[in-house]
């Protein structure tokens, strides 16, 4: 099991609970869930940020397949912004407004309940997610969370979904997180130097210009991709694409290597990945992904989209099949763009002369 380098960024029961650090307005709380039924080529999304100083919170549910990736053509789609929430709310056994859904907590940071239904649309979700190691908190200064607490936890999702009125059996493997602490609003603005030309923003000129545009700095670009097996196999890391080379390839960092039941830290002086665009869309088509942690033990993976959603048209999240250690697993590539980047990067990947 990972063992926090200090006892004081250790997961504590309390942390099931919603935390207040400050006063200010930006401050944000979010749990996150997420599953997949890989035989039918379904992602799904439960993710609820709650501003304890406005004392509201925005929660979406989604599930995508094949069907198409727009919230008009997703396989469900529903989100309710700012709702009121009610006074010291329990994220231990809540219900969130606005016909949201319901949490309640079997096992302190191990074993959650959630349920949902929206019997208008037919959708309903009910199912258990059981950790598989407590969560692993990321510590102060680890990228991309400099300042704000998170962690990450693969679970065992069991239950089932009923979509367009059918009832659809959930035995996944995935993640969820949490995060707490100031972000959007200024707290979202890039806070690096100004440069002269976009080109000066890049700390490795040459190679395919559209991969030249995506690791241009000060972007906001961020990558989370993760993947697994079962309960003992498996990787989660972020990408540092403003930090890749001329062939592609992006370094990793802040993330575990799931090998024999035993995680470990990434070593990110050593763990990259390189991904490959489809030209229409501008997003992931597959990638190549070679991690080490920090013990030496090392993993390759290959990872293909299989099926994908994007609220916006330009970042996606997409359901990725991954082949490694001789095994099948499954998980997500999480895509993040500033949309004028991301445009201007499809442009140059469409380029015909």
């Amino acid at each position: 099991m990972i063992t926090p380098a200090k006892d004081i960024y250790a997961f504590k029961p309390e942390d099931d609970c919603y935390h207040q650090l400050s006063d200010d307005p930006y401050e944000t709380e979010t749990n996150w869930w997420s599953f997949n039924v890989p035989a039918r080529k379904i992602g799904c999304w439960i993710h609820t940020p709650y501003y304890p100083n406005r004392q509201t919170c925005t929660w979406r549910i989604f599930a995508w397949d094949e069907r198409g990736y727009d919230p008009a053509r997703m396989a469900y789609y529903r989100k309710v912004e700012e709702a009121a929430m009610p006074a010291d709310p329990d994220l231990r056994e809540i219900t969130f407004p606005g016909g949201g859904y319901s949490l309640k907590m079997l096992e302190p940071g191990m074993k959650y309940h959630l349920q949902y239904e929206d019997r208008d649309r037919d959708f309903a979700l009910d199912f258990v997610h059981t950790g598989a190691h407590p969560p692993r908190r990321f510590e102060p200064g680890e990228p991309p969370f400099i300042t704000t607490p998170h962690y990450d936890q693969l679970g065992h999702i069991v239950g089932t979904m009923r979509l367009d009125g059918e009832d659809i059996a959930i035995d996944s493997w995935s993640v969820r997180d949490r995060t707490w602490g100031p972000r959007g609003g200024p707290y979202a603005q890039s806070r690096k130097q100004s440069y002269a030309s976009d080109l000066d923003r890049v700390r490795h000129p040459g190679g395919a210009r559209w991969r030249e545009i995506e690791r241009e700095r000060g972007r906001g670009r961020i990558q989370y991709i993760f993947g697994h097996a079962d309960g003992s196999s498996g990787f989660l890391g972020f990408v540092r694409s403003q930090d890749g080379d001329v062939e592609g390839w992006s370094p990793m960092n802040g993330g575990y290597l799931l090998c024999d039941g035993t995680y470990g830290n990434l070593d990110s002086a050593k763990c990259r990945m390189r991904a490959f665009r489809d030209p229409q869309t501008g997003w992931c088509s597959h990638m190549q992904v070679e991690l080490v942690d920090t013990s030496g033990r090392t993993m390759t993976a290959e990872g293909t989209a299989v099926s994908r959603m994007s609220e916006a048209g330009y970042g996606t999240n997409q359901l990725m099949r991954w082949d490694f250690d001789g095994k099948i697993g499954w998980g997500e590539d999480q895509d993040v763009w500033n949309p004028k980047h991301f445009e201007r990067m499809l442009r140059a990947l469409r380029a015909w002369k």
